[in-house]
C-alpha cells in the first residue's frame, strides 16, 4: 500500500466496550498493509500476540500517525502528548457520538484505508498553554485541548478574579470560576456554562464565567492570539485550583497569577472526506433536520 505514513501508532481506552474487537480488526488490516505498527502500552493487554509496545513518549518520537480508539477524552489525552511532535490523529469512536472521534467501528477499516492512501480532510486545532507564575517564576505549566479552568475548588465558596487581555484590564468577578476555552472546547465545559459554540477553525478563545455572582457577567469571545492573565483578589478564605483538561496544577497561592495563550503548534486531526461538523452538531445536540 502506498502511503505517506509508514509507522502507525495504535492508542486505545482499555476498558471501553468492544475495543478489543475494533483494535483487532484494525491491527489485522494494518498487518496486511506493510506498515510498521506500534501499540501504546496502556492497551498492550489487548494484544496477546507479538506487538511492538511503546510508551506515549516513544510513540511521539517514532509514529507518523496515531489511530485513537475510544471517546473524545481518549483523543484529548493523545493530542496533549503528541501534538508538539507533529503526529496527526485519526479518531475511532467507541462511546457516544463524539465531536472529535468521528469514525464508527463498523466503518473503521474502510475509512482508515482511505485516509492512509491520501483521501482525507486535514484539520488543524490549537491547544492552550497555561503557566502558573509565582514571584516571577513559572512553577507549573500545562496544555489544554479543550479548556483551562480556574475555580474555587469548593461547592460552597466563590472565588474573586481579575482578568486582563493583552495587559488591558477586562473585569473583576466573583463566581465559582472561569473557563478559558479553545474552539474545540466550546462544545465541552464552556457550553455547559452558557458559552457559544465556535467553529473549530476559528482563531479565537472563549472566556466563560462559572455561576457568576453578577448576572450581567457574560461569556466573551476574544482573539486566539491574545494573552489572558488571571489574578486573585483578596479573600479571607482563599482557595483556588487550576486545571488543564481536568489535569490539576499543584496548590495555587493567593499571590500567583495564571497566564494563558495559544500554543505555538497545532495538532492535526485527519477526517474522512465526508466529514461534516454541522451534521455532528445536529446529531449530538438533537437539532432539527431538514
Amino acid at each position: 500500500m502506498l502511503s505517506q505514513f509508514r509507522t502507525i501508532a495504535l492508542i486505545g481506552k482499555p476498558d471501553a466496550p468492544r475495543i478489543a474487537d475494533t483494535l483487532a480488526a484494525i491491527h489485522a488490516y494494518l498487518l496486511t498493509s506493510g506498515l510498521e505498527i506500534l501499540v501504546e502500552r496502556g492497551c498492550a493487554t489487548l494484544f496477546p500476540h507479538a506487538a511492538r509496545i511503546c510508551t506515549m513518549p516513544e510513540l511521539a518520537q517514532r509514529a507518523d500517525i496515531a489511530v485513537v480508539v475510544g471517546g473524545d477524552g481518549t483523543l484529548l489525552g493523545a493530542a496533549r502528548s503528541l501534538y508538539a511532535h507533529g503526529v496527526p490523529l485519526i479518531g475511532i469512536n467507541l462511546g457516544r457520538l463524539g465531536f472529535l472521534v468521528d469514525i464508527s467501528p463498523n466503518e473503521a477499516v474502510g475509512k482508515l484505508h482511505a485516509i492512509l492512501t491520501g483521501s482525507y480532510r486535514a484539520e488543524e486545532r490549537y491547544p492552550l498553554v497555561a503557566r502558573l507564575i509565582r514571584d516571577g517564576e513559572t512553577v507549573a505549566q500545562g496544555s489544554a485541548v479543550n479548556e483551562v479552568v480556574v475555580h474555587s475548588g469548593s461547592a460552597t465558596s466563590m472565588i474573586e478574579l481579575e482578568t486582563a487581555i493583552d495587559g488591558v484590564f477586562l473585569n473583576s468577578q466573583r463566581s465559582d470560576g472561569l473557563i478559558v476555552s479553545t474552539p474545540t472546547g466550546s462544545t465541552a465545559y464552556a457550553l455547559s456554562a452558557g458559552g457559544p459554540i465556535l467553529y473549530p477553525a476559528l482563531n479565537a478563545m472563549v472566556l466563560a464565567p462559572i455561576n457568576p455572582h453578577t448576572l450581567s457577567n457574560r461569556p466573551i469571545v476574544i482573539s486566539g492570539d491574545s494573552l489572558v492573565t488571571i489574578a486573585f483578589r483578596p479573600n479571607k478564605e482563599f482557595r483556588a485550583q487550576v486545571s488543564c483538561d481536568n489535569v490539576p496544577f499543584p496548590d495555587v497561592a493567593f499571590e500567583d497569577r495564571i497566564e494563558i495563550r495559544k500554543a505555538e503548534q497545532p495538532f492535526r486531526i485527519l477526517h474522512p472526506t465526508d466529514y461534516d461538523f454541522f451534521q455532528i452538531l445536529r446529531l449530538k445536540l438533537n437539532w432539527s433536520n431538514r
